[in-house]
């Protein structure tokens, strides 16, 4: 896999993208070089991630979910300065951050990793309004996140509801 770069004719390979560690990071640690589902396997990336933090409760989690999405708007553009393209498919740091979000104050259950992750992938792939308006008008590093950031308030809302539903 060969991906154009800032570089001009320069191709970045994926060793080059996994021993930069801009790249490294909004790659979702190697994860968005997949060659399938890349936003999926960026995605996956964050059930563990989930899993450790949402042991450490709800103040500690909320830290450091909200320094994942800040710190997200920056790695997001730089990453797609360095690729010459904005928003990236391989570019997936936004799919972790959003993630965190969809589980945001959820209490720790399997139903809720496997709903929240389906969830959060319904809405970040179909993309309904306001959700699209977003993607399509933000750019740079705000827009690559804002989408996700969207994508995960609206299935930590429905998963609010289901699980209450369910309990």
């Amino acid at each position: 896999m060969l991906i154009n770069s800032e570089y001009g004719n320069n191709r970045l390979t994926p060793k080059q993208i996994l021993t930069d560690p801009i790249l490294f990071l909004a790659f979702g640690f190697g994860s968005g070089l997949a060659k399938k589902a890349p936003g999926t396997c960026g995605t996956l990336v964050a059930v563990p991630l989930y899993c450790l933090l949402a042991q450490t409760g709800n103040i500690f989690y909320s830290l450091i979910t909200i320094a994942v999405t800040i710190v997200g708007i920056w790695i997001c553009d730089k990453a797609a300065e360095k690729l010459g393209e904005h928003d990236f498919g391989g570019i997936v740091w936004d799919e972790i951050a959003g993630y965190l979000i969809t589980l945001w104050w959820i209490p720790f259950s399997w139903q809720g990793v496997v709903l929240g992750f389906i969830l959060f992938r319904f809405f970040d792939i179909l993309k309904p309004w306001p959700i699209k308006v977003a993607d399509r008008r933000v750019k740079g590093g705000f827009g690559i996140m804002l989408d996700d950031v969207l994508a995960g308030v609206f299935a930590n809302l429905v998963l609010v509801l289901i699980l209450g539903w369910w309990a």
